[in-house]
């Protein structure tokens, strides 16, 4: 009965390492470890991060893009309601972002405060990206928690090129 008591305490100390090491070799681009955790790919942590929401988040592509050819859903939130395209825009990574939706990411997925990619790049003067995601069909008039729209973002933040970029298309 021991034997068996420290054999499953063993068992499960090692699969909680295991778990969290998915997570650590994701942030830190490292391809060759995170590949031996393949079960775990779309799995979470604490708050919610995936792998895949951890290397956008964290600039990681060769990660990224192993992980997605590797069956990584783009689409999985944290505990906020946030995906990695939303990460990768909020960083300011437009090749991530590439990337992201090159693998079908939706781009109109909303957290839970109703924002899209499209309004965090609105708020953070991510002028660049918005045109990036308005060429590859962001909703320019989905409305968050609060009922703006990344115009109306773009507005507050007195970012004319955004203003201009999201009249305009």
């Amino acid at each position: 009965m021991k034997y068996l008591f420290s054999t499953i305490m063993l068992l499960l100390m090692m699969s909680r390492v295991s778990a969290q090491d998915i997570f650590a070799y994701a942030k830190t681009d490292n391809v060759g470890a995170i590949a031996q955790f393949k079960k775990e790919i779309n799995s979470k942590n604490e708050e919610g991060y995936t792998p895949l929401i951890l290397a956008a988040y964290h600039n990681q592509e060769k990660t990224a893009k192993w992980l997605l050819e590797n069956g990584a859903l783009p689409d999985l939130q944290d505990n906020s309601g946030n995906t990695a395209l939303m990460g990768a825009t909020f960083k300011g990574y437009k090749e991530m972002i590439v990337l992201l939706i090159s693998h079908k990411a939706n781009i109109n997925i909303k957290n839970y405060n109703g924002a899209t990619a499209l309004i965090y790049a609105a708020v953070f003067a991510r002028t660049e990206i918005i045109k990036l995601l308005l060429d590859n069909g962001a909703d320019k008039n989905v409305k968050d928690s609060r009922g703006n729209t990344a115009l109306q973002h773009a507005v507050m933040q007195n970012n004319e090129e955004a203003v201009k970029l999201l009249q305009s298309s």
